[in-house]
């Protein structure tokens, strides 16, 4: 099934659902869903974003501007997350503690605007990398038309073109919360630190790029084509991140790669 097959596919899914309430965070995927059901529903569909201190401020406003934007009715809830000591302690299948905790304030903000249905973005691609969050969705009954669709990433994408979405080739985030170890505690000191040094070296305009924390190391990934210039600016860099909190800063030479920490799980 092609671009246009699966688009028809999508919008006859989120129809078939009903009232419908998505958890939005202004990525491509959660931003395509939520203009498909607000065409598809009208006033019968709403978005919630969840906010936690593991999104970046930046991330909260540009999400609040892109819905004020498309005209998507938005609420922006609070989630606190690091109350949740299986949260805190960072295991292995930390995603499925946080979508738990998420399910419960999604089902309350549904149960209050009446809508009988929560839907997320998590799309086919996802299924193939370490998501413990989708098992803990699905317990929670959250639908995901994406994958019941059979859109992959690079489909929705494709969609997202095709409809004129500005955003269609936005690169995909994570929470900061992902940038911290498997066993190592997660704290609200360690995230201001990831948070702050990802914003100053996104300001140097060096594109994606990640911020990872080990104890006081910073471990900086960018795509091996900006190297360069990180190298050029090593010295200022350095003192910045310094400045922050951290006690060394290193670049990891193998360059910017989604889900570096689950390499360890491989």
């Amino acid at each position: 099934m092609g671009a246009s097959g699966k688009r028809q596919a999508l919008i006859d899914n989120i129809r078939g659902h009903g009232p419908l309430l998505v958890a939005f965070s202004g990525g491509v995927d959660s931003t395509l869903l939520a203009v498909f059901a607000r065409d598809a529903l009208g006033g019968k569909s709403r978005c919630v974003l969840l906010d936690s201190p593991v999104v970046p401020r930046a991330a909260v406003e540009q999400a609040r501007n892109l819905a004020a934007d498309l005209g998507l009715s938005l609420d922006i809830i609070t989630v606190p997350h690091l109350e949740s000591k299986d949260f805190r302690s960072n295991p292995e299948n930390r995603c499925y503690y946080c979508k738990k905790i998420s399910a419960v304030y999604l089902k309350q903000r549904a149960a209050e605007l009446g809508l009988a249905c929560i839907a997320d973005g998590i799309n086919l691609s996802d299924t193939h990398e370490h998501r413990p969050g989708l098992l803990a969705s699905t317990e929670e009954g959250i639908v995901h038309p994406f994958i019941e669709t059979g859109c992959t990433k690079q489909d929705i994408r494709d969609i997202a073109r095709e409809c004129g979405l500005a955003i269609w080739q936005k690169p995909s985030a994570a929470c900061l919360s992902s940038r911290i170890p498997y066993g190592d505690q997660i704290t609200g000191e360690k995230l201001r630190m990831i948070e702050e040094a990802e914003a100053y070296l996104a300001a140097r305009e060096f594109g994606q790029l990640r911020v990872r924390l080990h104890g006081k190391i910073a471990r900086i990934e960018v795509h091996k084509e900006v190297m360069g210039r990180i190298l050029e600016q090593m010295d200022d860099i350095s003192a910045h991140l310094r400045s922050l909190g951290f006690s060394y800063v290193t670049l990891d030479l193998e360059g910017y790669r989604s889900g570096s920490m689950d390499e360890v799980l491989v």
